[in-house]
């Protein structure tokens, strides 16, 4: 998995850190300083994309969706589908939502966390010794 991104990404992706919504600004007062378990980046390149939050270990990716969003549903379909590609897990909350319930926004991406990290393949045991992998 492979998360290189397009020059113009890392440049709107700078562009976009220093103008940081009210919400998406609420938001990252709570995903910052690994306090869900986890490291989270915020307004993060991934190939020509930009990503509101996103998660590398788990893979996750969160958007918050303004207004303009109900209007481009096929583009967000298409980003999406290569964040996906890329083997992320994509959450969209409402932009409103950091503000209307922020602990329930903040369970839901736990709850996703949880499920990203229990669903990932888990390592075969070596042929000896496994007895370490047993508790």
């Amino acid at each position: 998995m492979q998360h290189q991104a397009s020059t113009t990404a890392q440049v709107n992706a700078r562009v976009l850190r220093r103008a940081m919504t009210d919400a998406e600004r609420r938001l990252w007062s709570r995903l910052r300083g690994e306090q869900l378990g986890v490291k989270f980046r915020r307004q993060h390149p991934i190939g020509s994309y930009v990503a509101d939050f996103v998660c590398l270990s788990p893979p996750l990716v969160i958007e918050l969706d303004g207004s303009q969003h109900e209007e481009q549903g096929a583009y967000d379909a298409k980003r999406d589908a290569f964040l996906k590609s890329q083997g992320f897990y994509v959450l969209r909350f409402p932009t409103n939502a950091p503000f209307l319930n922020l602990e329930g926004v903040l369970q839901v991406i736990a709850d996703q966390l949880t499920l990203v990290t229990c669903s990932a393949p888990i390592p075969a045991f070596p042929q000896r010794g496994k007895e370490q992998y047993i508790k």
